[in-house]
């Protein structure tokens, strides 16, 4: 039975976790330029350089670890950290580098990794040479963080798109986990409803999606197309038709129960994660990256279990994909190439450096590392390292990258989404309006 798979699957990820080598499939969106046999020089005298990044305390903290662990080694160099929560991050850095003064190391995502890169502030990390070796991540993997054949990032860690179910609230209303393998959209809205009938609406099935552009790019890619155009040219290629299909998903289960009342979901959405109907353990069913495994289970208190997204063809094709949790960029104008690469090289490459790190900032994208901690890691995060694993046979070609502007793209969906569920918009008006707004976005960055 499938239950009984699922459990005995689950049960046995952090026994073959350890052991697991992550087949990685995504497509590179460029091929990051041959290194040069030789790097800028390094200075004896004393250097400082600024690093920039966001996140919560826990990451600030092992981030400082790192800092220091770095520091102990050079004498000569200094980090000087500047960070902030995701909230703040990039008025701030945008406000830095409107005055000039860019943070030597920049901690960069990747819907804005092609604006700061197409305006010139982000170094070229080819040009350092054999000092920041990346031999150790896949091509496919490397290559999400280049474009147009220059090496703009260096990938940290790799996460996918999951759907958590809280097997703790599904048993205790007598409901079987689904199979993941072959479950569809039709199955999670079922699923849902019947969730909050037997709870009495006092559990509701599934938190509600479309606040940010993972769930839709799943969508899009179930249904054969991508939000941007292929050629990397800054064009939204999504249709009406599968926006609008997406939309109306979500308020028909919506309208049914099966997800939140809008006013609830609207509320929770800007409360954070800790808050959230699936921390909480007020849904059954709720949409995360992989990364979040850990908090979200520690927050909830209970078991919570990733699943596969669910499509709509009962589990065929490759829709799903692998993302780049974050980057290691540097900034252009930096005045120690040498230094930001030696620093680069031991965030990256070092194993002291992934002792501190572990899972943190996700599922480490640089193969022999991810090979050297796992065993060391949590029985969470080795979970989720069998996941990214199981997950592979699903796993395509990875997303268009995001053209400048497209950074935007959340508030656009968030706005999109909220009209959506209070009725302001119906589904096939907010997918004639997304694309109007997203395209003006990429428009405005190219002038």
């Amino acid at each position: 039975m499938r239950r009984n798979r699922t459990a005995a699957r689950w049960a046995q990820f952090a026994a073959f976790g350890a052991a697991t080598t992550l087949a990685l499939t995504a497509c590179a969106s460029g091929t990051p330029t041959e290194d040069p046999a030789t790097g800028p020089t390094l200075s004896d005298e004393p250097v400082t350089l600024t690093f920039t990044w966001w996140g919560n305390d826990v990451r600030h903290e092992i981030t400082q670890q790192l800092i220091d662990a770095f520091e102990a080694e050079h004498d000569n160099i200094t980090i000087e950290p500047q960070y902030t929560d995701w909230a703040g991050y990039w008025d701030k850095l945008a406000t830095t580098v409107a005055a000039g003064d860019a943070p030597d190391i920049i901690q960069m995502d990747e819907k804005q990794l092609s604006t700061y890169a197409a305006n010139g502030v982000l170094l070229d990390l080819g040009t350092l040479g054999d000092q920041l070796p990346t031999g150790d991540f896949p091509d496919s993997v490397l290559g999400t963080g280049a474009l147009d054949g220059t090496q703009y990032g260096i990938p940290v860690g790799i996460n996918t798109y999951t759907y958590m179910a809280n097997t703790d609230v599904l048993d205790s209303l007598g409901i079987e986990l689904p199979d993941d393998e072959t479950w569809s959209w039709d199955d999670l809205n079922e699923i849902a409803e019947e969730v909050t009938t037997k709870s009495g609406g006092t559990v509701v099935g599934s938190q509600s999606w479309g606040f940010e552009d993972g769930g839709l790019n799943n969508w899009l890619r179930q249904h054969g197309e991508s939000l941007y155009a292929d050629d990397g040219s800054p064009e939204v290629t999504a249709t009406e038709k599968t926006l609008a299909a997406w939309w109306q998903n979500l308020l028909d289960v919506t309208e049914a129960g099966g997800t939140p009342d809008p006013s609830a979901t609207i509320e929770r959405e800007s409360a954070g994660l800790a808050e959230s109907f699936t921390a909480t353990n007020q849904s059954a069913f709720g949409p995360w990256w992989s990364n979040q495994v850990a908090a979200l289970r520690s927050a909830s208190g209970q078991t919570l279990v990733p699943l596969m997204v669910p499509t709509t063809d009962e589990g065929e094709g490759q829709a799903a994909y692998y993302k780049p949790s974050m980057f290691w960029s540097a900034s252009a104008k930096s005045e120690h190439p040498a230094e930001v690469a030696l620093f680069l090289d031991f965030l990256s490459n070092s194993e002291e450096a992934a002792d501190l790190l572990l899972a943190e900032r996700g599922v480490p994208a640089n193969d022999k590392i991810r090979e050297y901690i796992t065993p060391k890691l949590g029985e969470v995060d080795q979970e989720v390292v069998a996941f990214l694993d199981e997950i592979a046979p699903r796993v395509g070609d990875a997303p268009p990258a995001t053209p400048p502007g497209g950074g935007a793209i959340e508030t656009i969906i968030d706005q999109h989404t909220q009209k959506v569920l209070f009725g302001e918009l119906t589904p096939a008006d907010a997918a004639k309006s997304f694309i109007k707004e997203l395209q003006r976005a990429l428009d405005d960055a190219a002038i």
